[in-house]
């Protein structure tokens, strides 16, 4: 089974022709796929996608770029949306220095919210990072501290350091079609320095399609060119590679029960 960690199948482009998407994850056998909030206000929408389909789940959150607009959004209320069967992680948030869309401290709010309601809930918090590697670090460090969270550094784009920094806190760290573009060798450098049991994969679709798809709409099913890449960069196979990013994500995102079929494969 290969697994999808991080894709946003609510997103125009996807939801609009979603079976024909899961008909080509079933092509490539993408076999699970975990569709990201990146607005509360939309969760119904996201968690919707997820009940309908037994290999879809979800997430609750606030993307950094709308932090300034859920403000209101309490730790509380992340929590309680949590519980819902098919929700089994918090975010996607973080800090975004890059577009800077939010305020800086509004992200910041939003981003120690989720963490709190990642710690209360033992669910793991996806985080966005992106130019903004010291402040992220600095509060993972402070916020872990206070108490342990799980969490996946997703799309992976930033300093070797932050990843490294990451794994002693516990972190796992998710690759996405970037992997694969040619002047992308640092990010593979990176990925080929990371422990094999922190890795994942991922899409971000509908954005950030890998090669030979770049520049096109991006969907779930093309996680299989990720994977590849990274498969390659360990020197692995893509079935050695597609199990472990598999376990890992399974490992991490314990509110799924691991499918019987890949359980016994192992």
């Amino acid at each position: 089974m290969i697994v999808d960690s991080h894709c946003h199948l609510d997103y125009d482009g996807l939801s609009n022709q979603l079976p024909d998407v899961l008909a080509r994850c079933r092509e490539q056998g993408v076999g699970l796929m975990l569709t990201i909030s990146s607005r509360v206000e939309n969760f119904d929408r996201v968690k919707a996608i997820a009940e309908a389909h037994d290999n879809i789940f979800c997430t609750v959150g606030t993307h950094p770029h709308n932090a300034h607009e859920e403000l209101d959004i309490t730790v509380a209320e992340l929590v309680k949306l949590a519980q819902h069967p098919k929700c089994v992680g918090i975010g996607e948030a973080g800090l975004d220095y890059h577009y800077d869309l939010s305020p800086r401290d509004a992200q910041m709010t939003g981003f120690k919210n989720h963490i709190a309601a990642a710690r209360e809930t033992g669910l793991p918090l996806v985080i966005h990072t992106r130019q903004a590697e010291e402040d992220t670090a600095r509060v993972l460090e402070e916020e872990m501290a206070k108490g342990a969270f799980k969490a996946v550094l997703h799309c992976f784009t930033s300093q070797q350091w932050l990843a490294e920094k990451g794994m002693e806190l516990g972190l796992y760290v998710s690759f996405s079609g970037i992997l694969t573009y040619k002047n992308a060798e640092d990010l593979r450098t990176t990925a080929k320095a990371m422990p094999v049991d922190r890795l994942l994969v991922e899409t971000d679709a509908p954005f950030l399609a890998p090669v030979p798809f770049r520049g096109k709409d991006n969907e779930p099913s093309y996680v299989v060119k990720t994977l590849e890449t990274l498969a390659a960069t360990r020197g692995l196979t893509r079935d050695e590679m597609a199990y472990l990013t598999s376990a890992n994500f399974f490992r991490l995102f314990d509110k799924i029960q691991m499918p019987a079929t890949f359980r016994n494969a192992a």
